[in-house]
């Protein structure tokens, strides 16, 4: 892997947060996992603290750090999140220590969290870039949801209840990246992250459906 510098063509600008986030379903994970695949460079990748059970081939450390409530409420009480959200009954946050270490390295880091966690982000650190991932159309979104099957009918409703929300949102962010394609959401998302990359090119404009005529009007 090559460094931070080199990764960013050359350029001497100081590294930065980029915050991913998007609605339950979209391929956040899948994304990531295809951005990791392409490199090479040299990029933070923040592993979020969680007190919900793994879902399965997940792994403790490095999908995320699976601990109780009891460990969770230690941490925000000792200030040890950069930000913490509870989304549909359980709870998220990201270590802060690891990301400061990495920008102050020269690493630009790269998290994953849902939208009320961005928004502490934001205020926390206003340099922070806020990328949204974006389904092709609503239509695709609920039918992942539906078809992922792990589920039970109340969550996935909650969960597109809360997506509909989260996509309300879009003008909060930076960018908006649309999962059309994973490999061409990973390559933009990593242009984003690390700066425009030699042998991989940058194109989001990705045509999808305006989200006002395919999210439902009435909640």
């Amino acid at each position: 892997m090559s460094s931070g510098t080199e990764a960013g063509s050359g350029s001497s600008a100081r590294p930065r947060l980029t915050v991913l986030s998007g609605p339950s379903g979209v391929g956040k994970s899948s994304v990531l996992a295809e951005l990791r695949r392409q490199g090479p460079v040299h990029v933070h990748f923040s592993v979020s603290v969680t007190t919900r059970k793994p879902r399965p081939g997940e792994v403790d450390g490095e999908h995320y750090h699976f601990v109780d409530r009891v460990e969770f409420d230690r941490m925000v009480a000792a200030g040890e999140f950069l930000e913490h959200a509870e989304f549909a009954g359980n709870c998220y946050g990201t270590p802060k220590a690891p990301v400061l270490l990495a920008l102050e390295s020269g690493t630009p880091s790269l998290l994953e969290i849902e939208l009320q966690g961005a928004r502490q982000v934001r205020a926390a650190m206003p340099e922070a870039q806020l990328v949204m991932l974006a389904p092709p159309s609503w239509e695709h979104l609920v039918d992942r949801l539906v078809g992922r099957g792990t589920e039970d009918p109340a969550v996935i409703e909650r969960r597109l209840e809360i997506a509909r929300d989260e996509m309300a949102a879009e003008k909060e962010f930076d960018e908006v990246v649309v999962n059309a394609d994973v490999r061409s959401a990973a390559r933009d998302l990593l242009n984003l992250v690390v700066g425009p990359v030699p042998g991989i090119s940058f194109d989001r404009r990705v045509a999808r459906d305006d989200p006002a005529e395919t999210q439902p009007q009435e909640r």
